[in-house]
């Protein structure tokens, strides 16, 4: 019986990174995928420097729509509004899944000292604290280690994503050395694991956009 995935995402160039994940993961499984986007949910939480209660509802909207568009499973792309995700999937008749779940239960999994890399406040908080929810509901002492790229985003965004990319190796290295495993609290942060060595690479980096299309291979 075919069923149907409908993606939530705050930027249209997460619609190919998606597919071509989609095209690897579920390829040969009876499976229909609809896509919503809206760029302002993220915009606003950028310029607000917080993830603020109209921005939530209308998330919750979204969501809302997508199981009314015929979604029998709904994911959400965007770390940043993830809290509103489960408050969705609370009000909703189909499973919902925040991206970056799958991705910190395999941390706590792999180790007990976690390391979260972000490069907007706004994604590092709600990573941090779903990694450290994940743990608690997992019954695992975990300790924490959150580090934020500041102004490496606004890089990537100006035109320089050579600069974003160097600020983004930099906190890489530098905490590979004090954890047992580094989740990228923002998809746009992985094409900079490609970039480094082996050597520079000394702990498992985590991306959240694969881990969750694998999840989801097993749970459609």
């Amino acid at each position: 019986m075919s069923k149907t995935l409908g993606l939530i995402h705050t930027s249209a160039t997460l619609v190919p990174v998606f597919q071509e994940l989609i095209d690897q993961y579920l390829k040969g499984k009876d499976i229909k995928v609809f896509n919503i986007v809206d760029d302002s949910l993220i915009k606003n939480t950028i310029a607000r420097k917080k993830f603020t209660e109209d921005t939530a509802r209308r998330v919750v909207d979204y969501v809302g729509s997508a199981e009314a568009a015929g979604a029998d499973y709904i994911m959400v792309t965007c770390s940043s509004i993830g809290s509103a995700v489960e408050t969705a999937a609370g009000l909703t008749a189909v499973p919902v899944l925040r991206v970056d779940k799958p991705m910190a239960d395999k941390a706590v999994a792999m180790g007990t000292k976690i390391g979260v890399v972000a490069t907007l406040p706004t994604t590092l908080g709600p990573t941090s604290d779903l990694v450290a929810r994940r743990a608690q509901h997992a019954g695992k002492s975990i300790e924490l280690t959150s580090k934020l790229c500041e102004g490496a985003f606004e890089a990537l965004m100006g035109g320089q994503p050579e600069v974003h990319d160097k600020m983004v190796a930099e906190a890489l290295i530098e905490l590979s050395a004090e954890v047992d495993v580094i989740l990228l609290a923002q998809a746009s942060m992985a094409r900079v694991v490609s970039q480094l060595s082996d050597e520079d690479k000394k702990v498992p980096i985590l991306a959240s956009p694969a881990i969750a299309m694998e999840y989801l291979s097993k749970v459609l």
